[in-house]
């Protein structure tokens, strides 16, 4: 390292402690000139010059996630609040400083308290979403202290549907329904266009047009463009120029359905209008990749789900079964009644 000086001017002979720098110049100007550069770079240096540790706590990365990622969301907000609720359960600890075993902790305490593990995967996700977008926006210098922590494994449910006889009678009901004007007129766009009701309820009317309709508010943030009958376009034009724009009504949709008979699984009301189209769709021998690109679905995995009503869907399991080949079906109820 290079040598002191003391308080007149000369130069010290104790040296200053730290690395030591050698090299020989022709002129006292060139030495001097490589001692400031050499000093210059130790005071960049990050090893020589560290930033002190990142002690905000979750509660403030929560804030800043939403000023510079969480506000382009649609549902933004509502995250935003999701994630600060969770960040109180989990005592607002210094983000760096969050673990796993805090998560799953907190995790398995609500699972006991009935919370669904789809509830509990979202807000993993949630989390997770907040360490990594800070993380590749430099926010943070740390990598993401929960990508280690594994979701709540799922079984998976069957999509319910509405028959052709309980679409009859949801109908009937929404138009007996004289407290608003929209229910009955989405309903019908959802069944026949396999949107969600979200969507329809933000159509603009100037997008119904041509024998389509385009829906520009979707989750996925792209355009969807699906054919529409000529009557149910001349029906939905004329309900918006007479009622004006859909408002939120979802509720009054959801009290509709169940004040029927119908019996729609925990959590699939919301959507059960778009499971319905999809249904019927692929029991009528529709093409798997059409209805994704009806429903917008990015993964082919995600309309996968319908495919098993297809008519043919796996019937070779029925011709190329040990049984077909080797018993009859005389002797397979045989041996069923026998066995019994």
């Amino acid at each position: 390292m290079f040598g002191g000086r003391d308080s007149t001017g000369r130069d010290s002979p104790e040296p200053i402690k730290g690395k030591r720098f050698r090299r020989r110049f022709k002129t006292k100007a060139e030495a001097v000139r490589f001692e400031s550069l050499v000093r210059q770079r130790l005071v960049q240096d990050a090893e020589w010059n560290p930033k002190p540790k990142d002690k905000r706590r979750l509660t403030e990365l929560v804030d800043k996630w939403f000023d510079l990622h969480g506000h382009t969301l649609s549902d933004g907000v509502r995250r935003k609040e999701i994630l600060l609720v969770l960040a109180k359960a989990l005592r607002d600890p210094v983000g760096r400083e969050l673990t796993g075993n805090q998560v799953n902790e907190l995790r398995r305490a609500q699972m006991a308290k009935g919370v669904a593990g789809k509830t509990l995967n979202n807000r993993l996700g949630y989390l997770k979403a907040v360490f990594n977008e800070l993380y590749q926006l430099g926010e943070i210098e740390y990598r993401n202290p929960l990508e280690r922590v594994r979701p709540v494994k799922l079984q998976e449910r069957a999509l319910s549907f509405l028959s052709l006889e309980d679409i009859n009678v949801l109908l009937t009901a929404l138009d007996a329904r004289d407290s608003s004007p929209h229910p009955p007129m989405i309903a019908r766009v959802c069944l026949a266009t396999g949107a969600r009701w979200g969507e329809v309820e933000g159509l603009d009317p100037a997008l119904v047009r041509n024998g389509t309709v385009t829906f520009a508010n979707t989750k996925s943030k792209r355009t969807r463009t699906v054919p529409i009958s000529a009557e149910l376009e001349e029906a939905l034009k004329a309900h918006l120029a007479h009622h004006g724009r859909f408002t939120h009504c979802m509720e009054t949709f959801r009290r509709v359905l169940r004040a029927t008979e119908i019996k729609v699984p925990q959590g699939q009301a919301s959507h059960i209008l778009r499971h319905t189209f999809a249904s019927h769709f692929i029991m009528n021998g529709g093409n798997i990749l059409t209805l994704q690109k009806i429903l917008g679905h990015t993964s082919l995995a995600m309309t996968m789900r319908y495919a098993h009503l297809s008519p043919d869907h796996l019937l070779d399991a029925l011709q190329f079964n040990p049984l077909a080949s080797t018993c009859s079906g005389s002797n397979l109820s045989a041996g069923v009644t026998a066995k019994s």
